[in-house]
């Protein structure tokens, strides 16, 4: 029994679902989302509530029932409210400038690194210190957010590279002389 998937979806005012077999769209003032769902799951929307069910006991069934569920609620939260993730740069000499709907980044290497957005992500940097990852599609938001920080990840010894504002780096101590 999956406590998570036997929960159902209330759909907010402003955000309009369709279901067409296996196949849902959601419509919101942000954007629309679209996603195939599993065959073994099946998709029932009663008003302004949508209820999530297995057809069998499997466990395949029983992993994709809690899942499928997840994924659609964080649908219909990102065509309401946008998902956000933001990465903070340390380093002497590490920057950031938005250029058009890219990134140019300074990070220590002997050229700029560009970043190109993908389709349906925005960025805005405050200051040149901060990256803020923003789309209503929270798995880009959260793949973006990642690739960015692996153009430099952050170091132990002297904590420089690229971080997620709520990271916390745990630092070693270096060699010491004799």
């Amino acid at each position: 029994m999956s406590r998570i998937g036997n929960k159902p979806i209330n759909i907010p005012a402003g955000v309009e679902v369709k279901i067409d077999g296996n196949h849902i769209s959601v419509k919101g003032p942000k954007g629309t989302l679209e996603r195939d769902v599993e065959k073994e799951i099946s998709l029932k929307l009663e008003g302004s509530v949508l209820t999530i069910s297995r057809d069998s006991d499997l466990n395949r069934s029983k992993s994709l029932h809690g899942l499928t569920r997840t994924l659609i609620n964080n649908m219909i939260l990102g065509v309401q409210n946008e998902f956000t993730k933001e990465l903070q740069i340390n380093g002497v000499g590490y920057r950031v400038q938005k250029q058009g709907n890219n990134l140019n980044l300074a990070l220590g290497y002997s050229h700029p690194v560009i970043f190109e957005a993908p389709q349906g992500i925005s960025f805005d940097v405050p200051n040149a210190n901060t990256i803020i990852v923003k789309g209503i599609d929270k798995e880009l938001v959260g793949q973006t957010a990642a690739e960015i920080r692996t153009k430099r990840p952050p170091e132990v010894y002297r904590g420089k590279g690229i971080k997620y504002s709520y990271e916390t780096i745990r630092r070693k101590v270096g060699k010491t002389g004799k």
